[in-house]
């Protein structure tokens, strides 16, 4: 049978079956892209997961490890414990051929033998490991006080600065009494008050790390006000006096030893010697002049810069390190050399001193101490002759400050203040240590 179309419908019926046929291509297609993305995100899954697993696997063996290093650890540290009991009980002749602690180069750092334990560190050190062999660094106090040795081949240039002030009011009775209350002579009211500036540039080098020498040069500047009046001449009006003297001080030097290295508990001992050199204008060749309007008042014309006579000093500090804080004392006692003068021989009195106090420190950079010094000078002599009153006692309390503003440089300041009558009102003493090695690059 023929089938006829009419020639309009043809086509039509042409473009819905190839629609048709599109649509069906269009989602076999889509079917096909989204069963593919599926098989992808599958296999990726898959990927991550195999990677995880390999991560714990190897996490695994990493714990495995630690933890067989963690029990070898036990046994070296079971092994020393073990080993310092039975050195303690036994000879050292039967502990011969068990693990031994031998001494290192610096005799101070202890090292286990290794053909016994291995030479690795274990979690604790052994005992003595942490005794420090050189003088904890607290800040400078005095010359015998204070600072940490220096090292063998380094130098320490100080430049340092020095006030102090003394006010001192004085009863000067040149008279005879007989009666209680009444005097026949002069008696001189004088007031004294005295500053002193000292600028000195000081210099110390380690011989070897327990031996240090040091040479101090101070130029020293001073001026004094005194005002006197006279009570018993009828005079009404104050006498004021000026002075001032400046030029080269004695000079100084110093040299400081460690006895010990403080093992077994013991403080870390420091020998100090310091002698001076009478360089300075001595006090004996001021000349004196008659106060005007004041008779039998006499004042000086200039001040001196130095003592006028040599000193040798020997000393003793003990250091007691207990972290963070360092007990520390000191004893010394002065030789003051007789000198000839004018007025005679002149015999100083000999000076018996001691010191004591605590460094605490801060930080790694900063410290500070607390302490205090006294000095008992003997009676002076003069042609064998002891001076009525000429023995001193001179107390005074120290506060002191360090901060390390360098690994070369550090700033120390010091105060002073007076606790008996013969000693300064006030001192403020201020160093700048710069640390150099002679042979650095």
């Amino acid at each position: 049978m023929k089938m006829k179309f009419r020639s309009g419908k043809f086509p039509l019926f042409l473009a819905i079956k190839g629609g048709i046929f599109i649509c069906c291509v269009f989602f076999v297609n889509r079917s096909y892209a989204e069963t593919a993305k599926q098989n992808n995100s599958a296999a990726q899954y898959k990927k991550l997961i195999a990677e995880q697993q390999k991560e714990f696997q190897i996490q695994r063996q990493i714990i495995a490890e630690q933890g067989k290093e963690l029990e070898q650890l036990k046994l070296r540290l079971d092994a020393l414990t073990n080993q310092a009991v039975e050195n303690k009980a036994a000879p050292v002749q039967q502990a011969a051929n068990k693990p031994q602690i031998v001494a290192a180069k610096n005799d101070n750092e202890p090292s286990i033998s290794p053909n016994k334990l291995p030479s690795k560190p274990v979690g604790q050190a052994p005992p003595g490991a942490t005794e420090k062999p050189r003088p904890p660094e607290i800040p400078r106090l005095s010359e015998t006080v204070g600072g940490v040795l220096t090292r063998k081949g380094k130098i320490v240039v100080e430049p340092s600065l020095y006030y102090a002030y003394t006010s001192n009011d004085r009863v000067f009775l040149d008279a005879f009494t007989f009666l209680p209350a009444i005097a026949i002579g002069l008696i001189d009211l004088r007031s004294v008050k005295r500053h002193s500036f000292i600028g000195a540039m000081g210099a110390r080098y380690g011989i070897t790390d327990r031996l240090e020498v040091e040479f101090r040069v101070p130029y020293v500047y001073r001026d004094d006000t005194q005002r006197s009046r006279p009570v018993s001449i009828g005079a009404g009006v104050d006498e004021t006096f000026n002075a001032t003297g400046s030029g080269i001080g004695d000079l100084e030097f110093a040299s400081r030893y460690q006895l010990n290295s403080g093992a077994g508990g013991w403080p870390i001992f420091v020998g100090n010697i310091v002698a001076t050199a009478p360089t300075g204008k001595s006090p004996f060749d001021v000349v004196s002049v008659q106060a005007q309007g004041v008779p039998g008042a006499t004042f000086p014309t200039e001040l001196p810069t130095g003592a006028g006579y040599y000193s040798f000093q020997p000393s003793v500090t003990a250091l007691y390190p207990t972290d963070p804080a360092v007990f520390f004392g000191n004893l010394s006692y002065s030789y003051n050399a007789e000198t000839s003068t004018n007025f005679g021989k002149i015999d100083p009195g000999d000076t018996l001193g001691l010191s004591f106090g605590m460094g605490f420190g801060i930080n790694e950079r900063s410290s500070y101490s607390l302490g205090y010094s006294h000095k008992h000078v003997l009676d002076s002599q003069i042609d064998g002759r002891t001076i009525p009153g000429s023995t001193l006692d001179i107390g005074q309390l120290l506060v002191g400050y360090s901060f390390k503003y360098s690994k070369r440089t550090t700033f120390n300041l010091s105060l002073g203040v007076g606790t008996t009558t013969d000693s300064q009102d006030v001192t403020l003493n201020f160093r700048l240590p710069m640390t150099f090695g002679l042979f650095d690059s």
